[in-house]
């Protein structure tokens, strides 16, 4: 049974950083792309940033550029999402996601996807 657990989520005020992880448990399988998506109350899902695992290749939504950054470790059963300059419209619950798309790793349909980690900026 796979799991991906996220962590990092917090409290930070307007400015400050944070980094979430997103860990896998269990056999993954084949997984090409990793991801991160967050929703806000009463707001729609959206994709933030993704990474092909064998290329590295990485893209962002546009609201996010220049401030987070993906990656993955050595074993690529971590990805991080390094977050700065956070904004309060940042925030939202962020969910780590993976599957063989580049659009299920932002969430849409993901083959694997986390039970999310709240990020509050004021």
């Amino acid at each position: 049974h796979v799991q991906l657990v996220e962590s990092g989520g917090d409290s930070v005020q307007a400015g400050g950083s944070l980094r979430l992880s997103c860990a896998a448990s269990g056999n993954i399988g084949t997984t090409y792309y990793w991801g991160w998506f967050r929703q806000a109350p009463g707001k729609e899902r959206e994709g933030v940033a993704r990474i092909e695992t064998t290329s590295g290749d990485t893209y962002y939504t546009h609201s996010v550029r220049g401030r987070f950054t993906i990656s993955q470790d050595d074993s690529k059963n971590v990805v991080y999402l390094q977050m700065n300059s956070l904004k309060p419209e940042d925030t939202a619950m962020y969910y780590c996601a993976a599957g063989l798309t580049a659009s299920q790793a932002l969430g849409l349909r993901p083959s694997y996807q986390g039970r999310g980690t709240q990020v509050t900026v004021s």
